[in-house]
């Protein structure tokens, strides 16, 4: 059997002095480690989302500015594009021109040279036939 008496309360106050002289000891610095774990880690979490958004944002202006230089690079492409084929059709409206007028002079040259020869042709022609008819004929003309 059990008999209550003074060394209960002995024991009872040995009791609240090792709970208080625990308390700061031990459960104190431990709830306080604790805490400050939680925090650290939810801070990280917190971190972690902030930075998660940040990249976010970042890959939006990323594929933003990407797109926008693409459409950039696409506009410059057409204007090179229509100014090259600007070029081309004045390149090749010169060199139809220099054609023209190189065929033109051509063929001014070659109606004089064929004009000289028929005159040169007529007079040969001529004096071939007056030396022909003679030597047919027997006598000179």
């Amino acid at each position: 059997m059990i008999e209550i008496n003074g060394t209960i309360i002995v024991q009872f106050v040995n009791f609240v002095v090792l709970m208080v002289a625990l308390n700061f000891i031990l459960y104190k610095p431990l709830r306080s480690m604790l805490q400050k774990r939680k925090e650290t880690v939810d801070g990280s979490h917190q971190r972690a989302k902030d930075l998660a958004v940040q990249v976010e944002e970042k890959m939006a202006a990323y594929q933003e500015k990407l797109q926008e230089a693409k459409i950039t690079a696409g506009k410059e492409k057409a204007t090179m594009k229509e100014e090259a084929v600007a070029k081309e059709t004045e390149i090749l409206s010169a060199a139809r021109q220099s054609a023209t007028e190189t065929l033109e002079s051509m063929k001014v040259k070659v109606a004089g040279e064929a004009d000289e020869a028929r005159k040169a042709l007529r007079s040969d022609a001529e004096a071939l036939a007056s030396d022909i008819a003679a030597k047919l004929l027997g006598r000179s003309l």
